[in-house]
C-alpha cells in the first residue's frame, strides 16, 4: 500500500514537474522568436510581418505572467536571513526539522501519548487546551507542533495528503511515543487525521477531530446540498477555493492582488454566526494578535504555509477521500458545532453518516474554534482516551 502511494506521489510529481517545464519551455522558445524577430528587423535583411509582432507580444506577456506567478523562495529558520531556530525540532526521514512544544506530563510518567495537529494559521503552541489537572490525573503527555513550512518548521515543497501523514509518524518515532500513539486534529489540519487512518493506522490508538474542515469537492458529498453551501460563502472565499483546486500554482498572485476577491479567512473579514467564535475574531483584530499568529505561521513565506495548506486541503484527493476509508481498528471521535460558521454542519453530518464507525458528537451553541469553549478541552481529550469505541 505505501509502496503505491510512493508510486503515485511520484507520478503526480511527474506530471507537476513536466507541466512547468513545459511552460518555461514555450516561454523560452518565445523569447527566441522575438530576438530573431528583433535582429532581422534591426539588420534590415527582412520584414517583420504583424502576426510575428503578435507573437512578440505574446512571448513577452507570456514572460511577465511566470516572473508574476512565481512565489518568492522561502526563508527557512536557521539559514542566513531566515527567521532563528528558538524551539525543539525533531529530524524527519527526508531531512527536515519540524518544531514542536511539550505539554502534560513528562513522556517517562505518562499512560497516554497525544500528538496534536494545529489549524490553519495555527502553530505549536495551540492545543485543545485541557486543564492541567486532567492531564496530571490521565497521565497525558501531549506534543503540539508547527507542521510543515508553519512556524518553525522546515517547508516541504512536495507536501500531500501523505507526507502529513508521514510527518506525524516521523515525530513520534523522534521523541520516543512509541508503536502506538493517540492523535488530536483541528480545523483544516484535520486532513492530516484523515490521511493517518489512511497511511499509518497501525500507529494509531485513537484519532479526535475538533471541526475537521470539509473539501466541498469530495465525490462522496450531495452535489445539490455541498453547491448550496459552497455558494453560500463570500465570494472572495469561494473563489480562493475554486483557485486552489483547479490551479493551485497561481494562489500566490491570487491572493497577492487586491482588486481580486480572496479569502475572508486570511484577511479576517468574514464575521461568525456563532457569539465566542465573533467575539474572539473582533478582539484578535483589535489587539493585533489576529496579524501576530498569522507572522509567525507565516515567517517562511506564506506561499509555504498558508498556500500550500489550502492546496492540500482544497485540492484534488486523488488517492482517497475520507469517505472511502475502511473502519480502523481504533476509536474514531468528531467534534462539531452546530454553529460552526466554518464548517457546515450539513456536510458533517453526511460525512459521519456514510463513515458509521466514527463516533461523532454534535456540540450544541458551539463554533468553529472548539478550543476557546471553557471546558470542552477537557471532555475532548478524556473521551479519545477513556471512552469506549461505541461512546
Amino acid at each position: 500500500m505505501a509502496a503505491d502511494a510512493s508510486a503515485g506521489d511520484g507520478k503526480r510529481r511527474e506530471k507537476r514537474t513536466a507541466s512547468a517545464s513545459a511552460m518555461h519551455a514555450c516561454v523560452g522558445v518565445f523569447r527566441l522568436i522575438c530576438v530573431a524577430c528583433a535582429i532581422d528587423w534591426l539588420s534590415g535583411t527582412g520584414s517583420t510581418p504583424a502576426g510575428l509582432m503578435a507573437l512578440m507580444a505574446a512571448a513577452l506577456a507570456a514572460g511577465w505572467f511566470v516572473s508574476a506567478v512565481r512565489p518568492p523562495p522561502p526563508t527557512p529558520c536557521g539559514t542566513p536571513g531566515g527567521p532563528p531556530v528558538t524551539a525543539p525540532r525533531a529530524r524527519m526521514r527526508d531531512g527536515r526539522y519540524l518544531a514542536y512544544a511539550e505539554s502534560g506530563v513528562s513522556r517517562d510518567r505518562a499512560r497516554f501519548k497525544v500528538v496534536y495537529s494545529h489549524g490553519f494559521s495555527g502553530g505549536r503552541m495551540d492545543s485543545p487546551r485541557a486543564s492541567q489537572e486532567l492531564l496530571e490525573e490521565l497521565g497525558v503527555y501531549m506534543v503540539a507542533f508547527d507542521r510543515a513550512g508553519y512556524g518553525e518548521s522546515d517547508p516541504d515543497p512536495r507536501r500531500s495528503l501523505r507526507s502529513a501523514a508521514l510527518d506525524i509518524e516521523d515525530l513520534a518515532d523522534a521523541l520516543g511515543l512509541g508503536e502506538k500513539f493517540h492523535l488530536i486534529c483541528s480545523s483544516l489540519g484535520t486532513h492530516a487525521g484523515w490521511a493517518a487512518i489512511r497511511y499509518i493506522p497501525h500507529r494509531l490508538a485513537g484519532v479526535a477531530m475538533m471541526a475537521p474542515v470539509v473539501n466541498y469537492r469530495w465525490r462522496g458529498l450531495p452535489r445539490g446540498l455541498a453547491r448550496r453551501l459552497y455558494r453560500a460563502q463570500p465570494a472572495g472565499d469561494q473563489w480562493s477555493l475554486r483557485v486552489a483546486y483547479y490551479a493551485p500554482w497561481l494562489l500566490h498572485w491570487w491572493m497577492s492582488q487586491p482588486w481580486l476577491p480572496t479569502s475572508t479567512v486570511i484577511d479576517g473579514s468574514g464575521s461568525f454566526p456563532n457569539e465566542l467564535d465573533e467575539k474572539n475574531r473582533v478582539m484578535a483584530l483589535s489587539n493585533g494578535m489576529f496579524h501576530q499568529r498569522a507572522r509567525l505561521a507565516t515567517q517562511q513565506g506564506i506561499q509555504e504555509s498558508f498556500y500550500r495548506d489550502m492546496a492540500v486541503m482544497f485540492g484534488r484527493w486523488p488517492e482517497f477521500e475520507p469517505m472511502d476509508l475502511e473502519e480502523p481498528p481504533f476509536p474514531v471521535h468528531v467534534f462539531q458545532g452546530d454553529e460552526d460558521g466554518v464548517v457546515p454542519v450539513q456536510l458533517q453530518r453526511h460525512i459521519c453518516r456514510r463513515l458509521g464507525w466514527v463516533n461523532y458528537h454534535e456540540l450544541p451553541g458551539v463554533g468553529h474554534f472548539q478550543s476557546a469553549v471553557p471546558g470542552l478541552g477537557d471532555r475532548i481529550v478524556s473521551t479519545l482516551l477513556t471512552a469506549p469505541a461505541s461512546a
